[in-house]
């Protein structure tokens, strides 16, 4: 249970870390979201494996667009409990809130390739896994405002971290269907010399219940969180979204 307390109040401080300062000088929105993706894993051999993802992004639940993103790599196993990836991914951001990111206020399209590695922790029936990802991100923009598409890019680092407990509810965690608690927390940092008004980006808080229900399938639902911070002042201040809703993930093994 100790790894459980430590755990959560490491995610009640992520999440309440980015208001700590500022709060006089910051400016903010809600909105609810509605984050729906599907993860395919197509094993080559014992170490090798082929990753594609789809994420399906909305707001209002499912009412708006918020993102589409296409993610990519190649797996290699050099441990049972240590997973290293790299790939590609793209995404379209849409406009959507009361503000949008990009001063133009339309969708603008995101290249990143990206180097992944995760450490999965078993303590006893309860595993702890960590994420470390390297992001490079050739992100969109309009010099002109009234364009129909973007006309150029910026360049954009951000490094991510994201700690998950999974916990299973039933007798076992090895059992051929079994369900299980997921909590996790993910800090999205940005640095280098395009990181313009902050280096904190995002962070990211889910709160799941999911289902094997085989050894091939899995499928998770609950709550997520997402506090996204502005690389641009607003009216001369920072702004902040708080994006609170629905996830739904599935994952597939072949």
């Amino acid at each position: 249970m100790k790894y459980l307390y430590i755990f959560t109040n490491s995610l009640l401080f992520s999440f309440i870390a980015p208001d700590i300062s500022a709060q006089g000088n910051r400016t903010s929105e809600n909105n609810s979201i509605g984050w729906y993706a599907a993860f395919l894993t197509y094993n080559l051999d014992d170490k090798w494996s082929i990753h594609g993802e789809f994420q399906w992004r909305r707001t209002g639940i499912i009412r708006e667009a918020q993102q589409n993103l296409y993610r990519t790599g190649i797996n290699y196993k050099i441990h049972p409990n240590v997973i290293l990836r790299g790939g590609f991914a793209y995404i379209d951001t849409y406009p959507y809130g009361e503000i949008p990111i990009q001063s133009a206020g339309n969708i603008f399209p995101e290249y990143r390739t990206y180097q992944m590695a995760q450490v999965s922790n078993p303590l006893g029936k309860v595993t702890l896994t960590h994420r470390f990802m390297l992001e490079q991100r050739w992100v969109g923009i309009y010099t002109d405002p009234n364009l129909s598409k973007s006309d150029d890019q910026v360049y954009l680092n951000r490094a991510r971290y994201m700690a998950r407990l999974d916990i299973p509810l039933g007798s076992s965690s090895k059992e051929k269907t079994s369900p299980y608690l997921a909590i996790y927390d993910e800090l999205l940092i940005g640095f280098g010399k395009n990181v313009n008004q902050n280096i904190f980006d995002q962070n990211r808080i889910g709160v799941l219940l999911g289902l094997k229900i085989n050894e091939a399938i899995r499928s998770e639902i609950g709550f997520i969180s997402q506090t996204v911070q502005f690389g641009r002042l607003i009216n001369a201040r920072e702004y902040m979204q708080y994006n609170n809703g629905m996830i739904w993930n599935t994952y597939i093994t072949l």
